[in-house]
């Protein structure tokens, strides 16, 4: 029975980011005599969430807003009151931030538990009677213990034994900008359990718009570590057709070609061999250094050693961009202007966490370019704090010159056309579906003679940049 009576089951989520927010809009959906409530400690976040005209909704999805609107103050609610609503849950999924360590014990790589031991300790101190506790962040392995003996450890000082936990391990597999599709139909549900009857009571959430079939069961350990593997295996995927798309630079073979030769082998498949300017997002690079950290753990090197190079390559394949775009002028771009078409680490989302966009501009900037930046989704305030996250804290006089000069050498420009005004080049980081059909013949009046464009995401068209006098260059093609 629901501890609130008007509906069969509470559920609460703590965390209303990327994957709090989206996951339970889907669980209110698809599951209308469920009470879902999304709760955060950050005011103005859930007051964004509760927009009255759904303006200010703090992450982009394609569908989430019709379905905000279908949800929102019927079952599905937003709030700030945390100690209440882990009260009256049956279920809360934790959807915090784990990021990497910045100082201690495997400080750079081991994923930063703290928001999650401080859920597990408010979920400890207000929940009542029987509490299904679900791990849904990026977490290591092992998490869930220590989640269990935080809430166990309350529970016998306490000597509550009206108060009993369980905890599962229930990672998202959703891909950004392709969100709530990839909840409503999902490749798999996985669940990790020691409690057969918690298990099953998750699951039977999920089979409300889910086949049983596609709802793996594990335990524990294997969840939480089929997480971090199935983001390194994609990983691994971009690094690897990144560093092919270099040989085609150099041999004259057409990445694009070579990527959809390779994936029409069932063995390989299509999916993740669109080359680009590197991997970004809030998992990938995050994930790749838990896993290496745990490798170094268990004394597995060489094993963490193959794992960091996926990382260097994607670090590379950054530098490498950037040095291509330099050496088109010569070496020298000391005052020049550069354009940025995109912003966002991929299409469909505003996230610019770890976006290679941050990398290749402070490069450019290094370099003596001046920048003009537009996204269609990401705000100035939200580039300018990516590059400030970039080199925090920034106590040395080193690292306060440079972000300094970084944002001296960069304006935001919400237009496209004008962005593009005096350029010597523009530099295409996110594929953007209005990137694909521009008009070239405009673009070039407004840029500069001699300019460039440099596609890294393979999107422009080129018969129409050829009847210009616009200089190409392609990622993975000869130039």
């Amino acid at each position: 029975m629901s501890k609130d009576s008007k509906f069969n089951t509470n559920i609460c989520c703590v965390g209303a980011g990327y994957v709090g927010g989206p996951s339970m809009v889907v669980i209110a959906d698809k599951c209308p005599n469920i009470k879902v409530t999304v709760v955060d400690l950050n005011e103005k976040r859930i007051n964004n969430w509760n927009d009255k005209n759904f303006e200010n909704i703090p992450i982009f999805e394609p569908n989430l807003i019709p379905l905000l609107k279908k949800t929102r103050n019927k079952n599905l609610f937003f709030s700030t009151n945390i100690e209440r609503e882990i009260s009256l849950a049956d279920i809360i999924f934790i959807c915090v931030n784990t990021p990497t360590k910045k100082s201690g014990i495997g400080a750079g790589r081991a994923s930063d538990l703290k928001y999650i031991e401080s859920c597990a300790k408010q979920i400890a101190l207000h929940s009542k009677g029987n509490t299904i506790v679900v791990e849904k962040s990026t977490v290591p392995v092992k998490t869930a213990e220590v989640i269990q003996n935080i809430l166990n450890k309350d529970v016998n000082t306490n000597l509550d034994i009206n108060k009993t936990f369980s905890v599962l391990s229930n990672p998202e597999f959703l891909s950004e900008g392709n969100a709530i599709n990839d909840l409503q139909n999902p490749d798999r549900v996985l669940i990790g359990g020691n409690d057969s009857y918690s298990i099953n009571c998750l699951s039977s959430i999920y089979e409300k718009w889910i086949d049983k079939e596609r709802i793996i069961k594990t335990n524990l350990w294997s969840s939480e570590l089929s997480k971090l593997t199935a983001n390194a295996f994609l990983a691994q995927r971009i690094s690897s057709i990144n560093s092919i798309s270099a040989i085609c630079e150099k041999t004259g073979a057409d990445i694009k070609e070579v990527a959809k030769a390779i994936g029409g082998d069932k063995r390989i498949g299509e999916n993740f061999l669109s080359p680009g300017p590197g991997f970004g997002g809030s998992c990938f690079k995050k994930d790749l250094l838990n896993l290496v950290y745990l490798c170094e753990y268990y004394n597995l090197q060489e094993v963490a050693d193959y794992w960091t190079e996926i990382l260097k390559i994607n670090e590379w394949q950054q530098k490498r961009i950037s040095k291509i775009i330099i050496d088109k002028f010569s070496g020298n771009i000391s005052g020049k202007i550069i354009s940025i078409f995109g912003f966002a680490f991929k299409a469909n989302t505003n996230d610019t966490r770890e976006s290679p966009s941050i990398n290749i501009c402070k490069d450019l900037i290094e370099a003596g370019a001046n920048l003009k930046i537009y996204d269609p989704k990401v705000s100035k305030f939200e580039i300018k704090s990516s590059f400030n996250t970039e080199f925090e804290p920034a106590n040395d006089t080193d690292q306060q010159n440079i972000l300094k000069s970084l944002n001296e050498h960069w304006s935001y420009v919400d237009n496209l056309y004008e962005c593009a005004d005096n350029a010597n080049a523009i530099v295409i980081l996110t594929e953007w579906r209005e990137f694909m059909n521009l008009d070239w013949s405009l673009i070039e009046m407004k840029m500069k003679k001699d300019s460039w464009i440099f596609d890294t995401r393979l999107i422009t068209n080129q018969i129409a940049i050829k009847k210009t006098e616009i200089k190409l260059w392609r990622l993975g093609n000869q130039n």
